[in-house]
C-alpha cells in the first residue's frame, strides 16, 4: 500500500500541517526561506508528523494543536537531516542534491539550527508542558545518538548492542516522541500514552533496520539517495555486523576492512552480504520490532486511525524505498 493511501484518514490534516510548515518557515532572511522551500519541495515520507495526527485521531482529539506539533516533529526531523548530511558529506537525498551540496555546509547547519529554534517556539504555543518535555528530551537523545554514531564510524568492533542503541536514540526516539505527544494532547490514560510511545519506538526501530537492508539491496533512483552510502561512510550497520558474526574468514576480513577504511569494493561487500543471511536476518529483526509495535496498539480503541497505524507496521518492513 502506498503512503498516499495510508494517509487517507488524515489527508485534510496533512494539508493543514503542510500549511503550518510553510507559514513557519517564513523569515525575513531570504536564505532561510530559500532553503526552507527547497527542503519542503523535496517531499519525504512525513511518517513522523503523520504519527502525531493518527494517534491523536485514534484517541478522539479535537482541536488544532496536533497540526502544530506535527509540524514541530517534521522541523526537528528536517534539522537532523540537514546536520546529518553535513557530517556525512552526503550529496543526494530524496532524489536530488542535498541542501549542503546546493547551498553549502555553513548555510545548512545554520538553517538546521533555525528549525530547532522555531520548533521550540512552536512547542511553547501549545501550552502543553508534558508535550514540550517529551519533545525537548527527544532532541537531546537524538543529539546523543548522533554523537554515538560518530564514535562508531570506522570501528569494525561495534557490537549489536552499541549499534541498536544508536538506532533507538538517533531514529526511533523521534517516532516515539511523535506518537507520545499525540497521546498527551488527547488526554490519554497513562497506559495509552505508554503504549503509544512503545508503538513509535518499535516502529521507528523497524523503519531504520529496513533502511539498513535497502542500503545494500535498493535502487538509488527509488531510494532517492546513493546506495552504499553507509558503507562509504564507514558505518557498521546491522547487515555488516551480521556478516562479521556469521561470515567466512574472508568475508569477515573484507567487511572489517570496508568499515575501517570506507573505501573497499562496494560490490564485493554487497556480494558477501548476499551470500550470507545478513539481509534476511536484518529484515526479520525489523519484523520482530514491528510485531511489538502492533501489540502496543491494543491499548488504543478501534478506529480508521488505529487501522492506519496497524498498516504502518506492514509498510515499515515491506517497503522497497
Amino acid at each position: 500500500m502506498r503512503l498516499s493511501e495510508l494517509f487517507a484518514p488524515i489527508a485534510d490534516d496533512m494539508q493543514s500541517v503542510d500549511a503550518v510548515i510553510r507559514a513557519r518557515l517564513d523569515s525575513d532572511v531570504v536564505l532561510i526561506r530559500t532553503i526552507g522551500d527547497y527542503i519542503v519541495g523535496a517531499g519525504g515520507k512525513r511518517m513522523r508528523p503523520a504519527m502525531v495526527l493518527l494517534v491523536a485521531g485514534a484517541l478522539g482529539y479535537r482541536g488544532d494543536d496536533h497540526h502544530r506539533l506535527a509540524a514541530v516533529v517534521e522541523f526537528i526531523h528536517t534539522a537532523t537531516l540537514l546536520h546529518d548530511d553535513v557530517v556525512d558529506e552526503s550529496d543526494m537525498r530524496r532524489g536530488r542534491g542535498t541542501a549542503n551540496a546546493v547551498f553549502g555546509n555553513a548555510a545548512s547547519v545554520l538553517v538546521g539550527d533555525y528549525l530547532y529554534s522555531r520548533s521550540f517556539e512552536m512547542m511553547v504555543e501549545t501550552n502543553s508542558m508534558s508535550a514540550m518535555a517529551v519533545l525537548s528530551a527527544a532532541t537531546t537523545i537524538i543529539a546523543e545518538g548522533e554523537v554515538l554514531q560518530l564514535l562508531n564510524v570506522h570501528d569494525p568492533d561495534v557490537s549489536l548492542d552499541r549499534y541498536m542503541q544508536v538506532v533507538r536514540y538517533k531514529t526511533a526516539k523521534l517516532f516515539e516522541a511523535a506518537a507520545q505527544v499525540g497521546a498527551i494532547i488527547s488526554g490519554a490514560t497513562p497506559r495509552q500514552e505508554q503504549a503509544a510511545a512503545a508503538y513509535g519506538r518499535h516502529l521507528g526501530t523497524a523503519f531504520q533496520l529496513v533502511d539498513d537492508v535497502l542500503d545494500y539491496s535498493g535502487d538509488a533512483e527509488a531510494l532517492g539517495k546513493n546506495v552504499g552510502d553507509d558503507l562509504r561512510e564507514g558505518k557498521p550497520t546491522l547487515p555488516l555486523i551480521r556478516v562479521l558474526d556469521v561470515g567466512t574468514p574472508a568475508q569477515r576480513d573484507l567487511v572489517r576492512e570496508a568499515i575501517r577504511t570506507g573505501s573497499a569494493d562496494f560490490q564485493a561487500v554487497a556480494q558477501a552480504i548476499h551470500n550470507t543471511d545478513a539481509l534476511a536476518y536484518t529484515r526479520e529483526a525489523a519484523r520482530a520490532e514491528a510485531a511489538i509495535a502492533l501489540q502496543a496498539l491494543e491499548a488504543l480503541p478501534d478506529s480508521a486511525y488505529r487501522e492506519t497505524l496497524v498498516e504502518f507496521c506492514s509498510f515499515a518492513v515491506d517497503r522497497d524505498r
